[in-house]
């Protein structure tokens, strides 16, 4: 079970996301309904570690194992959906990741790939960090915090 819930006013998730860096690019991703980029990861289950919930996201949406460096941020948002106006409550660790052994960068700029946990093609691309800060991306902190990655865990709250 995902650590998610509704309510009335909002819906609240516990997420875990992946900050992947490759020669001065991010790699966001895109799926079938948003219109704007976001990071991989996900929600974690019940009982699920944070590090052991990014490894299966990475696996699921990536199909890859790869090196989890270290967490970056704590983020505690505050923002309503774009697509459906859901006001959302979410608490996210964004982690560092390298793939440099995993062969992710030689697959090319952008590639799609199904999900193996349901099936839906997302759409992957690195975006040059000068890219990253024009994008429809979201977190919106992560336009101007990608060049400048904390050296240790940093708590963030963020009103989007």
């Amino acid at each position: 079970m995902d650590v998610t819930f509704k309510t009335d006013s909002g819906r609240f998730n516990y997420r875990v996301c992946a900050v992947i860096v490759d020669r001065g690019r991010l790699l966001a991703m895109r799926d079938g309904v948003s219109p704007y980029y976001y990071l991989p990861g996900g929600r974690v289950r019940l009982h699920e570690e944070a590090e052991a919930a990014l490894r299966r996201e990475l696996r699921e949406e990536l199909a890859i194992e790869a090196d989890i460096v270290r967490p970056l941020w704590m983020n505690e948002s505050f923002f309503t959906e774009d697509v459906t106006g859901e006001r959302f409550h979410e608490l996210c660790i964004y982690w560092l990741v390298d793939v440099s052994q995993t062969g992710l960068p030689e697959r090319g700029d952008t590639f799609t790939l199904r999900d193996g946990s349901n099936g839906r093609a997302n759409a992957f691309e690195w975006l040059t960090f000068e890219r990253v800060k024009e994008e429809y991306l979201y977190p919106v902190f992560i336009r101007r915090a990608v060049d400048s990655l904390p050296d240790a865990l940093t708590l963030l709250t963020t009103h989007e």
